[in-house]
């Protein structure tokens, strides 16, 4: 790996902590990826474009500070990273970017395909200049085939990639997902690949190309969805907040609001039906197959039996059947929640102008074989440019040989 001691920020260790990240991307899936490996102790350095950066710094509302002038969607994807400042049209910028290149184990990057080798970087050129060095390319809709130089943004992914149709209350209500979910995907598998190219690098001393898409990150979670089409040949179709092949499994209402529960086997059946003066044994009633096909008249019994009971009964009462069972939160009670913060998932960070912030921390937590937890120490998202001098003055020095 290229990281070393003299010229690594300390970040607390970690599995990724020897790893370089070259952060060229934009927008949420390419910066999702990079923040990923910064989460796991890699260094990651953020290639920005000077006076305007990515392009997340301006989408909002919200904007946040005494200026207003951050945007919180930047704050979502660029958490453990420094941001430097080249233009790529200039001799110093592709000079910078040139060293960057051979200090590196990672190349990140999500622009449209063939932009990387108009600036004087493809793949061939990468690879002359380290060998060693993983690039990971995420686009919209693939890197070649009939469409591959598509551009890509989510919710049109989310719609092409089949997700909308089987998301929303009815068939008529294609309905996008609450969240980017074709972008943070993407960026998940994209993170994914370039773990597997580390560690294949570790046996042939050569780095690689990942390549992965907003379209092959949509298609890749279809699930059992999937093969009702390839291998049943049945199209799904939006049902709402129920499941379409297990009942009762979904959202029902109690006295006054919301609860979902999980009847996931015909043992928690057996426990659920009588406890809720459902008929266990009744026609249509007896087994998942029967009721996914009489899941109307099951439904209507199970909502007439829920509004019976308040919201906090109904939960305790399920709780003690055993049935799994919850209410629908909304983030404030996400991240208020005493659970999410025992496990790491909001994090503090002190923000260049914001001062200490709360942010949404990552989904891992990594042990050793005694119990230790590795903790990272996070940084904040950074200003446009924030690392500029320091970065420019570390590829000024002579690398450190490897040990």
């Amino acid at each position: 790996m290229s990281a070393s001691p003299e010229t690594t920020p300390t970040t607390g260790g970690g599995p990724l902590a020897d790893v370089i990240v070259l952060d060229l991307t934009r927008a949420l899936a390419g910066p999702h990826a990079a923040m990923m490996l910064g989460d796991l102790g890699a260094r990651v350095i953020k290639v920005e474009t000077p006076g305007s950066g990515d392009d997340t710094r301006g989408w909002g509302p919200p904007f946040v500070g005494e200026n207003s002038d951050v945007a919180t969607y930047f704050l979502s994807c660029n958490r453990n990273k420094e941001s430097i400042t080249l233009d790529l049209k200039s001799e110093a910028g592709v000079a910078a970017l040139t060293e960057l290149v051979r200090r590196s184990d990672v190349l990140m990057e999500n622009f449209r395909p063939g932009v990387l080798d108009r600036l004087g970087f493809p793949m061939e050129r990468l690879t002359e200049l380290n060998p060693r060095l993983v690039v990971l390319s995420i686009s919209g809709f693939g890197h070649d085939g009939p469409q591959g130089g598509r551009a890509g943004y989510d919710q049109i992914a989310q719609g092409e990639g089949g997700l909308m149709s089987m998301t929303g209350p009815d068939p008529e209500t294609p309905t996008k997902s609450g969240v980017p979910i074709s972008d943070l995907l993407a960026g998940m598998y994209g993170a994914y690949g370039v773990l597997a190219a580390l560690h294949e690098r570790e046996r042939t001393g050569k780095g690689g190309l990942v390549r992965t898409s907003l379209l092959a990150a949509v298609v890749g979670v279809h699930a059992y969805q999937g093969t009702r089409w390839t291998v049943a040949k049945e199209i799904p179709k939006a049902e709402g907040p129920h499941h379409p092949s297990i009942c009762p499994y979904g959202l029902f209402h109690s006295a006054d609001g919301i609860v979902q529960i999980a009847v996931g086997s015909e043992g928690l059946w057996a426990k659920f039906a009588p406890a809720f003066d459902l008929p266990v044994d009744g026609e249509g009633f007896r087994t998942n197959q029967e009721r996914v096909r009489n899941s109307t008249a099951v439904r209507a019994a199970v909502e007439e039996s829920f509004a019976r009971y308040s919201t906090g009964d109904l939960l305790a009462k399920l709780s003690a059947v055993g049935v799994p069972s919850g209410e629908v939160k909304n983030l404030q009670q996400v991240y208020e929640w005493d659970q999410t913060r025992s496990q790491g998932l909001v994090i503090d960070v002190d923000h260049p102008t914001l001062g200490p912030i709360e942010l949404p921390g990552p989904p891992l937590r990594f042990f050793d074989g005694e119990g230790g937890e590795w903790k990272r120490q996070h940084t904040s998202p950074p200003l446009l440019g924030q690392h500029t001098d320091d970065v420019l003055a570390w590829l000024a020095t002579p690398e450190t040989p490897a040990s």
